[in-house]
């Protein structure tokens, strides 16, 4: 899986790299990348995101009740 960007005659680097950049990002590379950079077992999967969850509901105890998402 390769991305490549042609830069044109009177093409600036600067629009060449912005059009580089949105090809990458299309094809999904960086997430790809980001996925696969550290292997985590499901177990460690769990127990993160349980993490993650205690860390939520111990942020909205803490401001009343009221969700995050209501800022």
């Amino acid at each position: 899986m390769s991305t490549e960007v042609r830069v044109g005659e009177n093409e600036g680097l600067e629009s060449a790299m912005k059009r580089f950049k949105r090809k990458v990002q299309q094809a999904g590379i960086i997430g790809d990348m980001r996925r696969k950079e550290e292997y985590m077992s499901p177990s460690v999967k769990r127990k993160k995101k349980s993490e993650e969850a205690r860390k939520k509901l111990r942020k909205e105890a803490r401001q009343g009740g009221k969700p995050s998402s209501a800022n």
